[in-house]
């Protein structure tokens, strides 16, 4: 397995919707290669397109659940709600609380085409919906409204390096190493300033 190199805005994969996981197409390296990379930079959730990959694939590890789906589809109900501290790998350095359904299901298949299902409620909930958004080019900044847009708008469009974005791109460099798909030279607990919370 290998830490794979993660992709930040304004990268175009991250706008563009992924293609679903064809029948028998064998995606077992990419998702423990994606299960190792969420874990080394301590993220909850990752998007294939994360990783520059344009598939309909995502893993998870939150609020005690984990697992991946391929080629998932989302139910949602009860809501909104808007918990603080959404965060995202691809949009470093900046946190919101986006309105996301209290209760989420979705449905796919694993590695092997067996069908799986998850359902999750608060954070695992947000995780679910996070992660489905990035397989439809959508990044979470994108469900605020009012001030928090204007203001997400604002930092992302900023000719200034954000402290906190150069501190994580500099985590994840030091993870990924000068080669790609090189493995990790410090330990995945390093640096880890906060406890991992929201979706990534």
């Amino acid at each position: 397995m290998t830490v794979l190199t993660l992709r930040t805005v304004p990268d175009p994969v991250l706008r563009t919707p992924a293609a679903p996981v064809a029948a028998g197409q064998d995606v077992r390296a990419l998702v423990e290669d994606m299960v190792e990379t969420m874990h080394a930079v301590g993220g909850v959730g990752l998007a294939a397109p994360q990783v520059g990959v344009g598939l309909r694939v995502f893993v998870f590890d939150c609020a005690g659940a984990s697992g991946h789906v391929l080629n998932p589809v989302l139910e949602t109900s009860g809501g909104p709600v808007r918990e603080p501290g959404e965060g995202c790998l691809s949009v470093p350095g900046l946190r919101y609380h986006p309105a996301r359904a209290e209760r989420a299901v979705v449905r796919g298949v694993d590695v092997d085409g067996n069908p799986v299902e998850h359902r999750g409620e608060g954070l695992l909930a947000r995780c679910i919906q996070h992660e489905t958004d990035h397989l439809d080019g959508i990044l979470y900044v994108d469900r605020l409204d009012g001030d928090d847009r204007r203001e997400a708008r604002r930092r992302l469009r900023a000719d200034a390096p954000d402290p906190e974005a150069e501190r994580i791109r500099a985590r994840r460099d030091a993870l990924a190493g000068s080669v790609f798909g090189a493995r990790p030279s410090v330990s995945p607990s390093a640096d880890r300033t906060t406890p991992r919370q929201g979706a990534q």
